[in-house]
């Protein structure tokens, strides 16, 4: 069982205790097991959505007003809401964190990142004015150009990998989607 992982106890169906077992029905797997109704519980990654807001050569960064890495810049994400598109969550959290007016454009980043059992998913996302209202857990919303972004200040891997991945096809005129793993 990976160490972030908090196991399941109770069957969300009836209430009684589960067990963890390799499920009969030729899975593979351990999963969280009721002994009374059946119910076979699984445990899934959670998602990660942001953007890379963009305002002709600079990006917008976040410095970050709650824990984890408090102080840190960062990109606006965080995890989508159950009834919400990748897009939806993406646009929402760029919203919430920085205030920001966007476009949304095209996938830029799908990263996983196992250890924590989350995938991050990042858009491009032209912004639509320079005019930001950060909400409450953003310090500071501030456009960067490459050279100035604070690489060393840089809240998760994730994002520095999206950052560098954007600056890199921007350069060359042309983005992609780039599929990465962060162990």
């Amino acid at each position: 069982m990976p160490a972030f992982r908090i196991p399941i106890k109770h069957c969300r169906n009836c209430g009684a205790a589960v067990a963890y077992r390799v499920p009969d029905d030729g899975d593979t797997r351990e999963r969280a097991i009721c002994p009374a109704c059946g119910t076979i519980h699984y445990e899934n990654p959670l998602n990660v959505v942001g953007t890379v807001p963009h305002w002709g050569d600079r990006v917008l960064l976040c410095k970050r007003n709650i824990e984890p890495r408090w102080g840190k810049w960062t990109l606006p994400a965080g995890f989508m809401e159950l009834g919400e598109t990748t897009v939806q969550g993406a646009e929402r959290e760029t919203d919430e964190e920085a205030g920001a007016q966007i476009e949304m454009e095209d996938l830029l980043t799908v990263i996983s990142v196992p250890r924590v059992g989350q995938v991050h998913l990042y858009y491009r996302a032209r912004l639509l004015s320079e005019r930001f209202e950060p909400g409450h857990e953003t310090l500071e919303a501030r456009l960067f150009a490459e050279h100035e972004i604070p690489w060393e200040e840089i809240a998760f891997r994730t994002v520095r990998e999206t950052l560098l991945r954007y600056f890199e096809d921007r350069r060359r005129g042309q983005f992609g989607v780039h599929n990465l793993e962060v162990l």
